[in-house]
């Protein structure tokens, strides 16, 4: 239903023009019906907020815009004109642009060839140079034209991805979870310079997050999207948390379970208020540590530091939040306690052993286990069975002899799937069937089966809507409870703060600090994710 006040004037932009009237916008994929009869408008001088969990229809619904997929009913107008987008270069050529969420960005060029690239006259580089510049100090996106785009940080990055879409010069700009990457500096600097952009330049922007405090600080009017159909429209004047977050999950929700999966860096900040260990059944305070990481050292085959002298520590009982903007050596942190890369100087221990790095099996053998950041690429084989997956790393434990024995492998499937409410149809149904929700849970379901000393759960949220999110956190903090050692890599700050009992925050490939529950600050995590030490 509508949420009342849905037409009332904005608290910033009061009398503008509609810029994008979609009408009755149906898409269906089979049976799937995506988006639902969708109504969506958005005003000129607005920066409007559109909400949903995964499979909401959101980005269908922006497909449909920008030419990626054609509506089987329904309309667009822009200005109050009807229009037909076939294609992403009709979309560029009536105005439309968008920021995706995963940088289209050449690394290996500079930034001013990235922005334009595209371009059909040929291009002269000193002009081209010239635009980059002055596009940069219009919109106060400081970043080096010749600088090459591999060298720059998350957030520079994300200013060439604006650079490239303004040059195209659209009155109507989509920006698609725009600071997944970014620190909170970085995501507060760049929502002033669209709050700058959109008042003097009279554009519309849509703005798609998760993020509930992002979306209650930046936009003017909010849409909400469930199940293909549009649930909620309101001022963001009038909106508050609880009432985003309800319209987007259909019912009550408990903020505090949920901080990570909305964002409320405040809510998370505020777990357990004044006591970080109410609740926990170990004693993690006297517990001794599991893992014990001392001055790794990785490398890039171009030579690049990866981990630059990493050290770490994590106990029995506790759940270790590693927090940084992605790309600051995350990913080789997990592949060496995943037994994919070998140690270039350092140790690796676990619980006093030190383990021989890159060596297959070698972390496994130890008690480590991991739930990779891409369950598709390596957590789990899409075209084999649930039952199948969950015994992937362990068939021995299914096996008669030299056999792998089917009975028990479905009787392992049976317990694991109560256990861990896993919903699919049979044992016997494919992986690719099931939800990402249920793909996760097969796959903390086999790590955690094995009872290993640590959990390493690497970016374990990401591509999963709030209801899976809220899951996954209660099994890593049931598991710290129970006393295992917990490793929760992760680039959302407030999933990391939700969660944590310590937080020790990576900057190219260094630890520039580890923070008790007392030391918790947002603003501060923000600034040594930027470098500064604690």
């Amino acid at each position: 239903m509508d949420t009342p006040g849905a037409d009332a004037p904005t608290r910033d932009q009061p009398d503008h023009a509609e810029a994008l009237s979609m009408r009755g916008i149906t898409k269906r994929f089979g049976t799937t019906v995506a988006c639902d009869a969708v109504d969506f408008d958005v005003r000129s001088g607005e920066i409007h907020g559109l909400l949903g969990q995964n499979g909401a229809g959101k980005s269908t619904l922006m497909k449909v815009l920008t030419g990626l997929l054609t509506p089987d009913a329904g309309s667009v107008l822009l200005r109050g004109q009807p229009v037909v987008v076939h294609d992403p270069l009709a979309a560029a050529s009536l105005g439309i642009g968008m920021v995706h969420q995963h940088f289209s960005i050449v690394e290996a060029l500079t930034v001013w060839e990235n922005v334009a690239l595209g371009d059909r006259a040929k291009i002269d580089k000193r002009r081209a140079i010239a635009e980059t510049e002055e596009l940069s100090e219009r919109y106060g996106l400081d970043v080096d034209p010749r600088a090459v785009v591999r060298d720059l940080s998350a957030g520079q990055r994300q200013r060439v991805e604006l650079l490239k879409c303004l040059r195209r010069d659209p009155s109507l700009l989509i920006l698609d979870e725009p600071t997944s990457v970014l620190t909170l500096q970085e995501s507060a600097e760049l929502f002033r310079i669209l709050r700058s952009t959109v008042k003097q330049e009279d554009r519309a922007v849509v703005l798609i997050s998760h993020k509930l405090d992002e979306i209650l600080a930046s936009t003017d009017r909010v849409t909400i999207m469930r199940d293909g159909s549009v649930v909620a429209r309101m001022d963001t004047a009038d909106a508050d948390a609880p009432t985003l977050a309800n319209e987007m999950v259909g019912r009550p929700v408990a903020l505090e379970r949920l901080a990570g999966a909305l964002g409320l860096v405040d809510v998370a900040a505020a777990r357990d208020a004044g006591d970080g260990d109410a609740g926990h059944d170990f004693d993690r305070g006297t517990s001794p540590p599991v893992l014990q990481v001392v001055e790794a050292r990785v490398h890039a085959d171009d030579g690049r530091p990866l981990l630059n002298g990493l050290s770490l520590e994590v106990r029995a009982g506790e759940i270790l939040g590693l927090a940084g903007v992605e790309g600051n050596g995350q990913a080789a942190l997990a592949a060496v306690l995943h037994s994919l890369v070998e140690l270039d100087s350092g140790s690796v221990s676990v619980e006093g052993t030190e383990i021989r790095t890159g060596r297959a099996g070698a972390m496994m053998d130890a008690g480590v286990a991991v739930v990779p950041a891409d369950r598709h690429a390596a957590g789990c084989v899409l075209e084999m069975s649930v039952a199948e997956n969950l015994v992937l790393d362990n068939l021995g434990s299914v096996s008669r002899g030299h056999r792998v024995s089917r009975q028990l492998t479905l009787d392992n499937a049976r317990r694991l799937m109560e256990e861990f409410d896993i919903r699919a149809s049979s044992p016997d149904s494919l992986m690719g069937a099931l939800s990402g929700g249920n793909q996760q849970r097969v796959v903390l379901a086999r790590a955690l089966s094995r009872s290993p000393k640590l959990l390493v759960a690497d970016q374990p949220s990401h591509g999963l809507d709030v209801g899976a999110v809220a899951y996954v956190a209660e099994m890593l903090r049931d598991a710290a409870d129970d006393g295992m050692a917990v490793l929760l890599i992760s680039a959302e700050l407030e999933e990391v703060l939700s969660l944590s009992d310590r937080i020790a925050v990576i900057h190219r490939g260094e630890i520039m600090g580890v923070l008790e529950p007392s030391e918790f600050d947002s603003e501060t995590i923000a600034l040594m994710m930027g470098g500064q030490r604690a």
